[in-house]
């Protein structure tokens, strides 16, 4: 699977306009947190989709980032987390080790 690193608030606009198209997947990562390198490790692991893009962003070099997509998709920051936006919206969070390619699969309605 191909992760895209997440280091701009330009890239934002970029989801959520792809997000149209196809489904995007954001996993916020904190360097620092053992269960964020668990669930990073874990999903890392699995098979994603060609249907979809994968992002990768460190909460630790990129905290305003993170906060950014807090406010823009309304969902409170946790770390580990992963989001699943779709059609400019925020359809889905999970956090800590909830988090499953299965469960991001299912959501994004391509399982």
């Amino acid at each position: 699977m191909k992760w895209i690193q997440l280091n701009s608030a330009e890239q934002i606009d970029q989801i959520i306009n792809l997000s149209k198209e196809r489904s995007q997947v954001i996993f916020k990562h904190s360097t620092r947190c053992s269960i964020s390198s668990l669930a990073w490790n874990r999903i890392q692991k699995s098979d994603g989709q060609n249907n979809m893009d994968f992002y990768f962003l460190d909460l630790i070099s990129y905290r305003s980032l993170s906060n950014k997509i807090a406010e823009i998709f309304k969902v409170h920051h946790e770390s580990p987390q992963v989001l699943v936006i779709k059609d400019g919206q925020c359809i889905f969070d999970e956090s800590h080790l909830s988090i499953s390619m299965d469960e991001i699969l299912e959501q994004a309605k391509v399982a």
